[in-house]
């Protein structure tokens, strides 16, 4: 009877432990943007791409010194608010989803935007996940990798059989 518990003990051990392998679904992500004058923020786009549609955008700016105007590319380009999609310019940060696979473009209308505060981001579909491997697929190389960035739950699994098995 006890060895049986041991079995199942096992089992479910394996079982959570080919669950830790298992790739998660992307979660979206939470950019922090610090929105300031004098930032050149094209360089930043390049450090922080890419983007995906449903992340989030967090502009974090001094209230009364700066505020956030959605625009189309025209806007954009000329630096001009005039069109505004949206206009935000309460508090000290706001947080804009990226909703659709298109180009945002980002304004700073208190005039810094000639300076370079103005932002201009592509948001992307989430690539699909890769498929599983196949069987012929497998080898020892990769069951290696898997043990390796797998070890912390492995020597827990491997730890928690050790402790059964000195109860028995």
């Amino acid at each position: 009877m006890v060895g049986a518990r041991v079995s199942a003990a096992a089992a479910a051990l394996l079982v959570l432990a080919a669950c830790a392998a298992l790739p998660g679904r992307a979660a979206a992500n939470k950019i922090s943007i610090n929105w300031k004058p004098n930032t050149n923020y094209t360089d930043w786009v390049k450090q922080h791409s890419p983007f995906y549609k449903d992340d989030w955008l967090v502009f974090y700016y001094t209230a009364g010194q700066a505020d956030v105007v959605q625009v189309d590319e025209v806007g954009y380009n000329k630096c001009d608010a005039t069109n505004a999609i949206y206009n935000y310019s309460k508090g000290r940060s706001f947080a804009f989803q990226l909703n659709e696979t298109k180009t945002y473009y980002f304004i700073c209308s208190y005039g810094y935007c000639y300076g370079g505060m103005r932002l201009a981001i592509k948001a992307q579909k989430l690539p699909p996940p890769s498929p599983p491997p196949s069987a012929s697929d497998r080898s020892a190389a990769a069951i290696a990798a898997f043990a390796s960035s797998h070890a912390a739950v492995l020597y827990a699994a491997a730890a928690v059989l050790a402790a059964l098995h000195r109860m028995v």
